[in-house]
């Protein structure tokens, strides 16, 4: 139970790396606030998951899910910043809206949850923030203009967070996922031929799954990762050894 007693937020929980994180935090004791779009499938089995269906780019969404977290647990001691979008369009065909989309799903969401956030996180003895970034920070492909600048910004903020925070006992990390079977890689990995070379690039020769990439949330998130701070964990398999 490594995380017994905790208060955590985890966004981005209806599916994927945030349904697994929610429940594996669950399982190791913490309640768990599981925020998704409303119109989500945010159905647990674990009483100590509540759901919230929220935009978390609404103007009063971060205010509105700290202060749930709050009314429902007493505190605050775990924010899992996981929501995310993808987006693949050459620059030279890139709309302002779908660029802005991305950034304010995958980047702005984040520093704006973390800012409500913070005055609960340092009165915690056991402060976490935690972003799913992307190995992508790092790299790039065709087409990932927009979603290559939303992780890299996350890394960014990630580190500065640690550093602001350090005094206060807060940690803040991230996590890099690489290939993971998920909703939003769903229609490319459903396809046998790109699921092959994708696994083939792992040198674990397989896809991630999202408890993969949990696991790696949950050490975070744990006093195993206490003087862990400021740093990007790559959970790819080895997909980066070749880059």
């Amino acid at each position: 139970m490594r995380l017994a007693g905790r208060r955590a937020i985890v966004t981005g929980a209806a599916s994927g790396i945030g349904r697994a994180a929610a429940e594996l935090f669950a399982s190791e004791g913490a309640s768990v606030l599981a925020v998704d779009r409303p119109e989500a499938e945010l159905h647990f089995t674990s009483s100590d998951i509540r759901p919230l269906g929220l935009d978390i780019t609404g103007q009063d969404a971060p205010r509105e899910i700290v202060e749930t977290a709050i009314a429902s647990f007493g505190g605050l001691d775990i924010l899992y910043n996981n929501a995310g979008v993808g987006h693949s369009k050459p620059a030279a065909e890139m709309s302002d809206e779908a660029f802005d989309h991305v950034l304010a799903v995958n980047l702005r969401a984040v520093f704006r949850l973390c800012r409500e956030a913070i005055p609960f996180l340092i009165q915690s003895d056991h402060g976490r923030i935690i972003a799913t970034s992307s190995v992508m920070a790092n790299g790039t492909d065709y087409g990932l203009t927009a979603y290559c600048a939303s992780k890299a910004g996350v890394l960014g903020l990630t580190r500065t967070l640690a550093l602001e925070l350090g005094k206060h006992g807060v940690t803040v990390n991230a996590v890099l996922p690489g290939a993971i079977a998920t909703g939003m890689t769903k229609a490319s990995f459903d396809q046998p031929e790109i699921a092959a070379v994708w696994a083939k690039k792992s040198v674990l020769r397989r896809l991630g799954q999202p408890i993969d990439v949990a696991r790696v949330a949950l050490f975070l998130a744990s006093d195993d990762a206490g003087f862990v701070t400021g740093q990007a964990l790559a959970a790819d398999g080895g997909l980066t050894l070749r880059i």
